[in-house]
């Protein structure tokens, strides 16, 4: 066992965050972590790492134990190159490779100088005694992957986004025992998506990771960790499971608050028949009846709702007349011709930096082009929803920006609500629609500039990277919204579960040019991906068909036999299956319990799949025999 996580608790301001959060992590786990915005997520992980401290609990894990946290945002020095920080960390490998760039460096500036030689061999002869040669390629491929390519160049020099690819490789590159990655996938492309899923599944280590990409939480996890009500849930699967899981708990937690309140009825149905309150009996049931309104088993789990609606939008909607884009001597793309229409669901996609967001700002006129023309309609309402939620006024309270915009707003079915009951719709508690912007979470903030924008009844939408920072709660309810939507939609986005569920069409940047595509955005990247290049080419042989009559065999002694037993060895296994089922429901937050008896589910299904399938095989048996008699 890596780390053992036991009883812990966290407030800030009077309000907890969570408690009584207890797990363990073991090698080779890894643990998605899911939850609405502003449950702890990113706090529970700066509190393993050592960064926060909680209230309660303690963390056990042995004393050589070493442990690296990817944060949202980096925070190295301006000053330091890229190289520096890439070889920052304090590992044997790490150390000789530091030690080799030194002095190659120094050499390479004064190559007579033999003292300087002398080091660059002993840091050889260091790389070969730590075995770092492979550390080096594997560096090296890294950047390749993640498109760095300017060792020398400063961290102040680089975006947002390269310094997160920085911080990225140099936790691949660390291979701590235990990696937490805090939204991994922002910034990254498709490709570089699918790259980074194969080397979480290569990590030797465990990982922690919290995400909003769906599909990559799905295909890299092996259990989750779903943070709701001010506590952890933990399930052993992937997402897919989880999402199934996660509704039996719910559907248990319904009937058992359903039994409760029918006790309840009774109870204070039998109280108020006026029965003498001194005996022991009834005073009994009183501390019963008091014990039952105190127990609840409704799990506080408000759903985000988006009912703002948006004003009329008329049949033309945007053109784009011959736009062209350069910045200095690159051109991004040229001769852009295209005419949107009402209803219609785009997005755009293409490896970084090819000019996504460049074009989605200048059909929403907010950048002009080099050359060229966008024309919008008389009736379009634009409304864009950028990469950052910025706002002009961070210590404004969270109700009075809302209400900048409005104090009453009408929803799609008519009615008439406040400001502060669309925040609550919104996931915002009344105590929290007073707190000041800059003190909410990354994701609360985007969570409210999404509903600023909303509100003004936009009829097209433009959308850049809009799953930044959303929980994967918000991302479904935002999806069901856009499918639904009367107007328009234009999107920026590198998430593939998004773009399957949002947009029907592609504008593609490929090779410096916009190609379009029209489908699912999987359809279009499984039609990108080239055959290997040394695959053979095969001519395809038609067989030819020979009529073969067989004369079909009746049971031999031993399926005789079989057949008489196997429908009570199907039954027995799969009662089997239904026990361990309820095991695994009843085994709390133990992942090394849990992992024993879902092992256990996993062989009783198998023997269940192989029951079955031999006894198909010997029912189609006896009816084949069975008709050929006749």
């Amino acid at each position: 066992m890596l780390l053992k996580v036991d009883q812990l608790k966290k407030e800030f301001a009077d309000k907890i965050v969570f408690e009584d959060v207890t797990f363990s992590v073991s090698p080779g786990d890894r643990i998605g972590i899911i939850g609405v915005n502003g449950t702890g997520k990113s706090t529970l992980l700066h509190i393993l790492a050592g960064q926060e401290t909680a209230d309660f609990g303690e963390l056990h894990h042995p004393n050589d134990y070493r442990i690296r946290l990817l944060s949202q945002s980096t925070d190295y020095p301006e000053d330091q190159t890229v190289m520096q920080v890439l070889l920052s960390g304090n590992t044997p490998t790490i150390n000789a490779l530091r030690h080799y760039e030194i002095a190659r460096l120094a050499l390479e500036q004064d190559p007579a100088n033999e003292t300087l030689l002398t080091r660059f061999i002993s840091a050889q002869t260091e790389i070969d005694a730590a075995n770092a040669w492979d550390t080096e390629s594997r560096l090296k491929m890294i950047l390749n992957k993640l498109g760095i390519t300017n060792l020398e160049a400063t961290i102040g020099s680089l975006s947002g986004g390269q310094r997160k690819r920085v911080g990225l490789a140099e936790a691949l590159l660390d291979e701590a025992d235990l990696l937490l990655l805090d939204e991994p996938t922002n910034e990254l492309d498709a490709e570089t998506i699918t790259w980074l899923e194969s080397q979480i599944k290569e990590y030797r280590g465990a990982i922690l990771l919290i995400t909003h990409d769906r599909y990559f939480l799905n295909r890299v996890t092996n259990h989750m960790m779903e943070i709701a009500n001010g506590t952890a849930y933990f399930y052993v699967g992937n997402y897919e499971s989880f999402l199934e899981k996660r509704a039996e708990r719910r559907e248990r937690t319904a009937s058992m608050e359903e039994k409760r309140q029918n006790i309840l009825r009774r109870e204070l149905a039998w109280l108020r028949r006026g029965a003498k309150a001194r005996t022991t009996k009834q005073k009994a049931r009183i501390q019963r009846v008091d014990a039952l309104q105190e127990l609840s088993y409704e799990e506080d789990e408000a759903a985000l709702e988006v009912q703002v609606g948006s004003t009329r939008l008329g049949k033309k909607v945007i053109e784009a007349v011959a736009v062209h884009q350069q910045f200095g001597d690159r051109t991004l793309f040229s001769d852009f011709n295209w005419l949107f229409g009402r209803k219609e669901r785009y997005g755009i996609v293409g490896r970084n930096g090819s000019g996504k967001s460049t074009l989605l700002s200048i059909l929403a006129k907010r950048l002009e082009p080099t050359s060229g023309e966008i024309i919008h309609g008389e009736t379009v309402k634009v409304g864009f929803y950028g990469q950052f939620a910025e706002f002009s006024h961070p210590e404004r309270r969270v109700i009075e920006e809302v209400e900048r915009i409005a104090q009453v707003i009408t929803t799609l079915d008519g009615q008439e609500i406040t400001a502060s009951q669309m925040l609550e719709q919104f996931l915002f508690k009344p105590e929290a629609q007073y707190k000041p912007i800059g003190k909410l979470s990354g994701g609360e903030k985007r969570r409210l500039k999404l509903l600023t924008i909303l509100m003004d009844e936009p009829n097209v939408l433009f959308l850049d990277e809009p799953t930044n920072d959303l929980d994967t709660e918000t991302l479904s309810v935002l999806e069901d919204y856009l499918e639904s939507f009367p107007g328009t939609v234009i999107t920026v986005s590198h998430d593939r579960y998004f773009l399957d569920r949002v947009v029907d069409r592609l504008l593609a940047f490929e090779n410096g040019e916009v190609v379009s595509y029209y489908g699912q955005y999987t359809d279009y990247l499984e039609q990108r991906e080239p055959a290997p290049a040394n695959a053979p080419v095969t001519k395809e042989v038609v067989p030819v068909e020979k009529t073969v009559v067989e004369v079909p065999k009746k049971l031999s002694y031993q399926e005789q036999l079989d057949w008489k037993t196997i429908e009570a060895q199907i039954e027995e296994a799969e009662l089997h299956a239904e026990s361990l089922e309820q095991q695994l429901a009843s085994s709390g937050s133990d992942l090394g319990q849990v992992n024993d008896i879902y092992q256990q589910i996993e062989q009783a299904k198998t023997q269940i799949d192989q029951l079955m399938e031999y006894w198909t095989y010997l029912s189609e048996k006896i009816e084949a025999y069975d008709n050929y008699k006749k």
